[in-house]
Order: structure tokens, then C-alpha cells, then sequence
């Protein structure tokens, strides 16, 4: 079998050269490794870099990692990350730094950029069946002996591909599985129990996969409701515990440790506390929550809003948006309305519009607070539509002014940056992460 290279000494993975071909690079500047932009002296509302301009704060990430890790700590849990979020090998080592079990994928290739920035316990949360994806699985086995990686089954025609394959590759080792428990009308898993089971026994007779744990995603489901989201998400544990009871009391399981895993970033909490269930083996829980590591000013912020008021957290204890995406004031083409810079090339907009948060006028160091009525009401490509109240026409923004907005969903603002710099409370930069996505 051929051996997958490894890009962990590679420079150009772990310290990329950062140069005026990457979108908000300076292009007055000469080119630099990541690990240097640091110590350039660069302030964004210096006008030091060109917007619009992804950053992330560094208090609030730093927060909200040691804050989900304490969290998981206190449930008796552990976190497998998911990684898709950011696609940043910085960002990956921070959360394995920070007491990660290991990460969580939703492709070969994306486990691949996880491998190669040290993670060396993976789950592929999806399903798994082509043979490139199989034997990407096994090549990268081959190179890193200490790597495990598990992903998920539904179906037995997925199992049957998986032997399909295995039995053309016999020099391969058995493929880790989890059971996935899917809900009715969403994505993937198994909808009933009887289907559950007929895929579990099925699996403790196949040669080329094994059956190591249960998982589901309750994500879909969440309303922001607390009392309509606790009853869904009960129901749904309720069943995932049911099998994998059923598959400890029939020794389907091979493994010494079932895994059992759950958790999108908007309920965590209430599936948290579920993913321990009384098995004649250990078990570890595994919550895979991404977004939790930058938050949002949108969709998270109100879901866990919810988990705020569940928990009892005070305000500003638990999540802190750490991304802003910063753009400037290029007309005001007629009265109530402002022209930004900055559109769908550059932000989320698949759940929401950004959201206006702070500003800094041209040649202003400090960022000040928006009215209350600035909103964002459409995006092209290149361009962001900011109205306002006639009543706050008086504190209108200008050409020239720059304006800070919150995203909603960080994932595809991360997937639209190849590098974002991370600064201070005074925007100051002080490090940098890149993307692989």
C-alpha cells in the first residue's frame, strides 16, 4: 500500500507565506509567514490592512475555548471538536491544546488537513462509501500508526460497499463504525429501531467493519425553544440509548470503550447529560459543538441564549462572539441608505444578514457603539445595503467610515477567507490563523 506524505514539517501547511494574492493582505507590504504577521505592528483601524476584513478577537476565543472545555469537563464528557467550522490547523491545535479528546470531520479530505495538524483521534461525522474515500481512510491509517478514526453507517448498502471494497483490498484493516440514529424528515441515521438493529447485527458479522459506538445529530431539530427542544432532544437520546443498550446486551460491540456522541452548537446542553448511558462496558461521550469556538452575533447567539437561561449563566459568562468582519462606507446613494463594501463573497448570509456592531470613522483608533435601527438588508456579491431610521439620520455614517459587523453561522464566513488575523480588544493584530478548506 503506498504511504500518504505527511504535511506536518511542511512550512507552507503549518506557516504559510501570507502575501497581497490573499484577500485583506496589504498589498504595500512585503510577504510574510503567519507566524510573523504578529509582529508587523498592524492595526486594522490604523487602516494597515485593506477591507473588508475578517478578524478574530482574541480574548473571546481564548474565552470560549476554556469556557466549552470546562463545561464538557463538568458533564463528564469529553469534545471532538468538529472541525469543518474553521478548516485552521491553529485553531485545531488550540482546541487539542485546550483538552480536546480529538476532532470531528465530515470528509476524507477534511481529516486528512486534521491528521496533518496533529490530530490523531477522529470521527467522520457522515457516512463514508466510495472507494477513494475508503482507501484515503486506509492510507492514512497506513502512515500514522498511531491514528484512529472512526465514521458512520446507516444503511445496509453503505455496509455493503464498505465489504465491497475491503474484499478488494484484503491487505486493509477493519473499519471503525458508529450506528447514527437519524430523526424523520432530516438528513441521515437509521429512522426506526428495527432498522438499528438489523444494521448492528449485521455489522458484528462483517469482516471489514466494526462496531465501536452510537451516535445522532439533534441539531436539525432545534427551535430555540427550551421546553419544545428538551422534549425532542429527550426523545431522540431516549432512542440512541435504547440501541446502543440493545448492542451492549448482545455484544455487538467491538471495542473495549463505546463511544456515544451527539451535539450541533445550538443545544448541546440538552444532549449532553445523555451521552453516558449505564453500558455493561465504558463509555465515553463525545460532544462534536464547532461553532462554539468563535460564536456569532445571529443564529448562535440567540440559540444559546436558551442554554444561557438552562444553565444559569449570566450574561457574557458562557459564549462571546470572537468574528467580526470589518468593511467601508463606499456611497450613500441616497438618503437612508449606505453602500458597504463587502458582500457575499466575504460573509455569512445562508441563515441570516450580518448585523451592524460597531464603528470607526477615517482615522479613528476606537470603535464605537451603532444605532440601535442600522440594519443590513441585502447582499450582492461586493456590496452590503445599510439602512436606518429617518430618526438616526443625524448619526448617519459618512463615505469613508468603517463599520464592523457581526456574522450569523461561522462556518461559511470561515470558508470565504484564506487567513484572518487575530487582534486585540483595540484591534491591534497579534497573530494570525490560516484555512484549508
Amino acid at each position: 500500500m503506498n504511504t500518504m506524505t505527511d504535511t506536518t514539517a511542511d512550512p507552507e501547511f503549518n506557516d504559510p507565506l501570507l502575501g497581497s494574492n490573499f484577500k485583506g493582505y496589504p498589498r504595500t507590504q512585503p510577504p510574510r509567514r503567519r507566524s510573523e504577521v504578529g509582529a508587523a505592528g498592524w492595526n486594522v483601524l490604523a487602516g494597515d490592512l485593506p477591507l473588508p476584513l475578517a478578524v478574530l478577537k482574541r480574548e473571546a476565543l481564548e474565552h470560549n475555548l476554556a469556557w466549552m472545555q470546562s463545561r464538557v469537563r463538568a458533564w463528564g464528557i469529553d469534545l471532538a471538536p468538529h472541525g469543518k467550522t474553521t478548516m485552521s490547523p491553529q485553531l485545531f491545535r488550540r482546541q487539542l491544546d485546550a483538552g480536546a479528546w480529538g476532532l470531528t470531520f465530515a470528509t476524507v479530505t477534511q481529516l486528512a488537513v486534521g491528521v496533518a495538524a496533529g490530530a490523531r483521534r477522529t470521527l467522520i461525522a457522515n457516512q463514508v462509501v466510495s472507494d477513494e474515500d475508503l482507501a484515503g481512510i486506509q492510507l492514512l491509517l497506513h502512515a500514522h500508526a498511531d491514528l484512529r478514526v472512526v465514521f458512520l453507517v446507516d444503511s445496509l448498502a453503505q455496509l455493503a460497499l464498505i465489504e465491497d471494497w475491503s474484499k478488494r483490498h484484503p491487505e486493509s484493516v477493519p473499519f471503525e463504525v458508529m450506528l447514527e440514529i437519524g430523526v424523520e424528515g432530516a438528513r441521515t441515521g437509521c429512522r426506526t429501531h428495527e432498522e438499528a438493529v438489523a444494521l448492528a447485527t449485521r455489522l458484528r458479522a462483517s469482516d471489514a467493519a466494526k462496531l465501536v459506538g452510537i451516535e445522532t445529530y439533534e441539531g436539525q431539530g432545534a427551535t430555540g425553544s427550551s421546553e419544545a427542544d428538551a422534549a425532542y432532544a429527550s426523545a431522540l437520546m431516549d432512542r440512541v440509548e435504547a440501541i446502543a443498550r440493545h448492542c451492549d446486551t448482545q455484544q455487538l460491540f467491538e471495542t473495549d470503550e463505546v463511544l456515544v456522541s451527539a451535539g450541533g452548537s445550538a443545544i448541546f446542553d440538552l444532549v449532553a447529560g445523555r451521552l453516558k448511558p449505564a453500558l455493561g462496558s465504558p463509555v465515553r461521550g463525545l460532544l462534536r459543538s464547532g461553532c462554539y469556538v468563535t460564536h456569532d452575533h445571529g443564529f448562535y447567539k440567540r440559540m444559546v441564549s436558551a442554554v444561557d437561561e438552562r444553565l444559569g449563566c449570566d450574561c457574557g459568562e458562557s459564549l462571546r462572539p470572537a468574528m467580526e468582519v470589518w468593511a467601508t462606507v463606499q456611497s450613500r446613494p441616497e438618503p437612508g441608505l449606505a453602500i458597504l463594501a463587502v458582500g457575499k463573497r466575504d460573509i455569512s448570509f445562508d441563515l441570516s444578514m450580518p448585523v451592524p456592531i460597531a464603528r470607526a470613522a477615517r482615522g479613528m483608533l476606537e470603535a464605537q457603539a451603532v444605532p440601535a435601527g442600522w440594519k443590513i438588508t441585502a447582499l450582492n456579491d461586493q456590496h452590503a445595503y445599510l439602512r436606518w431610521d429617518a430618526a438616526e439620520e443625524a448619526q448617519a455614517p459618512v463615505v469613508g467610515d468603517r463599520v464592523g459587523l457581526g456574522i450569523s453561522h461561522p462556518c461559511t464566513t470561515f470558508d470565504k477567507w484564506h487567513w484572518m488575523p487575530v487582534v486585540e480588544e483595540n484591534y491591534r493584530v497579534s497573530d494570525a490563523v490560516a484555512m484549508h478548506f
